[in-house]
């Protein structure tokens, strides 16, 4: 017959509670839920993070069969009882937030209430964001609960400086142009967001606490005012990764009411390629802690792949470009009210479905997003419209209804409706074809460096806001995603956006995230022998 064991617990807000019922040799966290005090088992209770760590003040816990003695700080779920015990409940691990949806992102682990910025008067109120190279997002948030009270989104104003990060890193030769980047994604960008997401909650920005930011590694460096040019250099040296804490006044970022020595929290980099928004991706969906092998994808200007496989965590970076974003085609759009977001194309007989956000008819439609664009590969191809090499098969392009045909100094191209609205062009699918081709080359070549097989992935995290629209069947269909099946796949949105908030909301997972860098190995991809092969192969529609 086992012995009971009193436990006194000893929370961080709250009274000092005694519990009875503790049978001897019982897991100290399984002991504590059953009362009432919960806390973070990020990974399965597997002691691989340390979102359930307890400080013991006074007894002894016996932890993988060795006695430990007050005082010392031990993962509750690795400890058992041994006799009466005292200890102390930080609140970076009581359970108060469970995994939630948000309306562009999704986290997808248990996480503590104890903000970065602790809520000191009036200024309860945080911010996190996510710096994207074509869009940025601001989530304002209530520090007292964690709850996020609205959200602001637009293009990031450095599009001007050019659409992807090389071309960005290529204008920062000078201190001038640095800083003209800086003004760009800070006064022009993120300062208009910030107030616009205040003015939607109802809260003046002297009510600001603090924020976090997450961001692709050369984001970082100009939201910073870091010189990029090294990120464009071989070995490609980044001026910082870890995490740094900035002041409002240290990057300019004015907004009436907000007081100049507001800390701005920038998320650790795990390398010049593959940034914080990475990092941030790979806490919040909890891929790092899966038993099985899982794969992060995140799709947007920058293409950034994560692999976990036994605990060990590989990384790859590719340049797929803004045409999943809309930039560079001729019709092309970000996800936006108006924009085709849904297409199918069939040829025998004849009919194009095509379904606008919003509901707006074809004919007014505001232009084609990636999502769309990935519909036309998969079913254009499926339908015997286009061949191998993403060109309008002769057959077929001459038996289409005359009013959808279209030629110009671009070549053909299929017009939605009949004599007019959005159409897509033989240079687009080139475009697609590039930017689908290092998602793709990317994905096989890790899996390849890994002795890792597609079929061998439990989960494939599909993250970044163009993920969210996608029809995963034709993202296969088209070799987006090669060799996996639709029930690998799980769309978890903006997983930058959420991280951001995660370490806005608990503290803890921060320091996770400054862990989590230092184990990733990254593969450069240019030094893979076949890699380019790979990629010349996957230009090629299936």
């Amino acid at each position: 017959m086992s012995r009971h064991c009193t436990i006194i617990v000893e929370p961080e807000h709250g009274e000092r509670v005694e519990i009875h019922t503790a049978d001897e040799g019982a897991i100290l966290i399984n002991a504590l839920s059953a009362h009432g005090y919960p806390l973070n088992t990020r990974c399965g209770q597997r002691g691989l993070c340390r979102g359930c760590e307890v400080v013991l003040k006074e007894g002894s816990l016996i932890v993988e069969n060795t006695t430990v003695t007050a005082p010392a700080t031990l993962r509750s779920c690795r400890a058992r009882l041994s006799g009466p015990v005292s200890i102390h409940l930080p609140a970076r691990s009581r359970i108060e937030h469970k995994p939630q949806v948000g309306e562009t992102f999704e986290i997808a682990v248990p996480y503590a209430h104890d903000p970065l910025f602790a809520a000191q008067g009036m200024r309860d109120t945080g911010f996190a964001v996510d710096i994207g190279t074509t869009t940025v997002v601001v989530l304002l948030v209530d520090l007292t609960n964690g709850e996020v009270l609205s959200r602001a989104g637009g293009f990031n104003a450095q599009i001007r400086f050019g659409d992807n990060v090389l071309t960005r890193i290529d204008a920062g030769r000078t201190p001038e142009a640095v800083a003209a980047m800086q003004a760009a994604v800070v006064s022009e960008t993120l300062a208009p967001l910030l107030v616009q997401a205040c003015e939607r909650a109802g809260r003046a920005p002297d009510r600001i606490a603090g924020g976090t930011i997450a961001g692709n590694t050369t984001m970082l460096h100009l939201l910073a005012g870091e010189d990029p040019t090294p990120l464009g250099i071989a070995p490609f040296t980044a001026r910082f990764l870890a995490a740094r804490t900035l002041m409002a006044a240290d990057i300019a970022l004015a907004v009436d009411g907000l007081p100049p020595g507001t800390p701005v929290q920038l998320l650790p980099s795990i390398a010049a390629y593959v940034g914080a928004d990475i990092t941030a991706g790979a806490l919040a969906t909890g891929m790092i802690f899966d038993e099985a092998p899982s794969l992060l994808v995140d799709i947007g200007t920058n293409g950034e792949i994560v692999l976990q496989h036994g605990g060990a965590l590989t990384a790859c970076a590719t340049a797929a470009g803004p045409a999943f974003e809309g930039c560079g085609l001729k019709c092309g759009t970000r996800a936006r009210e108006g924009a085709v977001g849904d297409l199918t194309i069939n040829l025998d007989p004849f009919e194009i479905k095509a379904i606008t956000i919003g509901g707006l008819p074809l004919s007014r439609a505001a232009g084609i997003c990636g999502s769309a664009y990935i519909d036309f590969l998969a079913t254009a191809r499926a339908a015997g419209m286009l061949g191998h090499a993403g060109r309008f098969i002769a057959a077929a392009w001459d038996a289409l209804p005359e009013g959808h045909r279209q030629i110009d100094e671009d070549g053909r191209a299929l017009r939605l409706c009949a004599n007019g609205g959005p159409f897509v062009s033989e240079v687009d699918v080139a475009l697609l074809l590039q930017a689908k081709a290092a998602i793709g080359a990317g994905i096989e070549t890790l899996l390849e460096t890994a002795g890792i097989r597609a079929e061998e992935i439990s989960r494939l995290y599909l993250a970044g806001g163009f993920g969210m629209h996608l029809n995963v069947p034709h993202a296969i269909a088209c070799g987006l995603l090669p060799g996996f099946k639709p029930d690998q796949v799980r769309v978890v949105g903006n997983t930058s956006l959420a991280g951001a908030l995660l370490a806005l909301i608990d503290r803890n997972t921060l320091d996770e995230m400054e862990s989590l860098r230092e184990r990733v190995e990254v593969i450069e991809l240019n030094l893979v022998g076949d890699f380019e092969d790979r990629y010349i192969e996957h230009l090629m529609l299936p």
